[in-house]
């Protein structure tokens, strides 16, 4: 899945640089989505992001580019990929900024683990 945000004002810190949490914040969000879109019906919620490292700065008005994938299925759990980048919109070049693996766990109504669905069947809770 692939989502984009531009960077404004208010996600700024006082040094005009994006505060780390929100991308953190917009990357668990968007593998949120992606694993949501793949499992429909799935209660899913954040266990783990792994390795937080981010590799360059972005500053206000910059694009960014979000690419989820999933990359490894559980019994009740799944992960997906992201790598984020910042967009040149003036010369089309984009710069990898950040990636990570986030963890998903599926939970029934009452807040235990069970099991994920084939990958293509949707099902309701």
């Amino acid at each position: 899945m692939e989502s984009f945000k531009v960077v404004r004002p208010e996600h700024l810190n006082h040094y005009g640089y994006l505060f780390g949490g929100f991308l953190l914040k917009w990357v668990d969000e968007i593998s949120w989505i992606a694993a949501s879109r793949d499992y429909p019906g799935c209660r899913f919620v954040t266990v783990a992001m792994d390795n937080v490292e981010f590799h360059c700065s972005a500053r206000q008005g910059m694009v960014l580019r979000f690419d989820a994938s999933e990359s490894r299925r559980g019994t009740t759990s799944v992960a997906y990929r992201v790598t984020v980048f910042s967009d040149d919109l003036d010369t089309g070049a984009e710069t990898q900024i950040f990636s990570t693996c986030v963890t998903f766990v599926r939970l029934d109504a009452s807040g235990e683990k069970m099991p994920l669905p084939a990958p293509s069947t949707p099902e309701v809770l």
